[in-house]
C-alpha cells in the first residue's frame, strides 16, 4: 500500500506571490539572481563549508555585501566564516557588541542603503531581543523590516537583508540553545523565511537569499554543519526559493517553501496516496504543519484515507537531558507511517 510521508522542516521560506505588494515581484528577483548551475564540477564538503563559500562568493561578487554579528571576525562559533575577515578586511567582516536589536536595527538601515546587509544571530534563540526595534529585535524584524516595502508603497525596501540563525538541537544545547521558532516568522507578511537540509542546498539557497529583493530570515540546521556531506558544485549557483524537492519510497518532500509553499506537489501526492505524515522540530501546537494539515484536508478531504499526522517536537520547553525524547526521531516517524499505512 502507498504510503505519504512528508518530511517538513528542512527548507522554510516565507514569501507571497509576485502580485503582492508586500514582496518584492519576481522579475526583480529575476534579475538579481544568476541562473541555477547545472553540471558544475564540485567536491564533497560539509553543511558549514557550504555557508563559507555562499558567503565567500556573495563578498567577492558584490562589494556591497556585508557580514557582521557576534564573534563572526574570527569565523563564529559555528566557524562559518572563517577566513572571510582576512580576505575581505574587518571593514566588511566585522564583530558586533552583544546586541542583538543593534545587529538587527543596523542591518536594516544598511540594507534600505540599497546594500547587501548578511546579519548573523549567534544562536537562533536570541532572535527574540530582535523582535522590535525600541523593545527586541525579532520585533525589529517584524515591525520593520518585513513592513518597509508595503508601508511605503514599494518606494523603498530592505531587500538586500539576510539574517542567518543556527537553530534546531545540538545534542547538548538545552532550552536556550536549540529551539525552533520559524513559525514565529511565517506568520509575518513580508519575509521570507529559509532552512537547507543539505550542503548543496544551504549554498544555492543562500546565494539565492542574499540576492532575493526581500528579507530573508536564514535558519542553519546546526545538528547537520558536520554530520551532512555531499558534493558541492564549486562555483557561483542558486537554487529556486519556491519549490519543493520529492523523493521517492514513501514520496518523502523536501517542501523548501512555506509562503507560497507549494501545495500542488503535496496535493497531487496526497491524491495518489491517500496519505499525509508531516514532520518537523518545532512544538506541535501552532508549528507550520497544523498549516500544512489544514490546507490538505480542504483540499484532499475525499481523497485521505487515514487522518493527517503530525510527529513534532513536544509542547515543552527545549530539555537537556531528555532531548531524544523531546525530537521528531527516525523511530517515532516509523511507527507513525506504520500507523498512518494500516489506519
Amino acid at each position: 500500500m502507498a504510503t505519504n510521508l512528508r518530511r517538513f522542516g528542512s527548507i522554510f521560506i516565507r514569501g507571497f506571490s509576485s502580485s503582492s505588494s508586500v514582496l518584492g515581484s519576481s522579475v526583480e528577483a529575476h534579475l538579481l539572481q544568476p541562473p541555477v548551475a547545472t553540471g558544475t564540477a564540485g567536491k564533497s564538503i560539509n553543511l558549514y563549508t557550504a555557508i563559507n563559500q555562499a558567503l565567500q562568493i556573495a563578498l567577492d561578487s558584490d562589494p556591497r555585501s556585508y557580514i557582521f554579528g557576534e564573534d563572526v571576525g574570527f569565523g563564529g562559533v559555528f566557524r562559518c566564516t572563517t577566513g572571510l575577515a582576512d580576505q575581505f578586511g574587518k571593514h566588511r567582516v566585522f564583530n558586533t557588541p552583544l546586541c542583538e536589536q543593534g545587529i538587527v536595527g543596523f542591518a536594516i538601515g544598511l540594507a534600505a542603503m540599497g546594500n547587501r546587509a548578511i546579519a548573523e544571530i549567534q544562536f537562533a534563540d536570541y532572535i527574540f531581543p530582535a523582535f522590535d526595534q525600541a523593545n527586541t529585535s525579532t520585533m525589529l524584524i517584524v515591525n520593520e523590516a518585513a513592513k518597509f516595502r508595503y508601508r511605503s508603497g514599494n518606494e523603498f525596501n530592505c531587500g538586500g537583508l539576510t539574517i542567518r540563525a543556527p537553530y534546531g538541537a545540538v545534542g547538548h544545547g538545552g532550552h536556550y540553545h536549540s529551539q525552533s521558532p520559524e513559525a514565529f516568522f511565517c506568520h509575518v507578511p513580508g519575509i521570507k523565511v529559509v532552512i537547507p537540509r543539505s550542503p548543496k542546498q544551504a549554498k544555492g539557497l543562500l546565494l539565492a537569499s542574499i540576492r532575493e529583493p526581500n528579507p530573508v530570515v536564514f535558519f542553519e540546521p546546526k545538528w547537520l554543519y558536520r554530520l551532512a556531506v555531499e558534493e558541492v558544485p564549486e562555483g557561483d549557483y542558486t537554487l529556486p526559493l519556491s519549490e519543493a524537492e520529492e523523493g521517492i519510497s514513501c514520496e518523502l518532500i523536501d517542501l523548501k517553501t512555506l509562503i507560497p509553499w507549494d501545495k500542488e506537489t503535496v496535493e497531487a501526492s496526497v491524491r495518489k496516496t491517500g496519505r499525509l505524515l508531516i514532520s518537523h522540530e518545532a512544538p506541535v501546537t501552532g508549528g507550520f504543519g497544523a498549516e500544512i494539515s489544514a490546507s490538505i484536508v480542504e483540499r484532499c478531504f475525499l481523497r485521505l484515507e487515514a487522518p493527517v499526522a503530525r510527529v513534532c517536537g513536544l509542547d515543552t520547553p527545549f530539555p537537556l537531558v531528555f532531548e531524544p525524547f523531546y525530537m521528531p526521531t527516525k523511530n517515532k516517524i516509523l511507527d507513525a507511517i506504520k500507523d498512518t499505512v494500516n489506519y
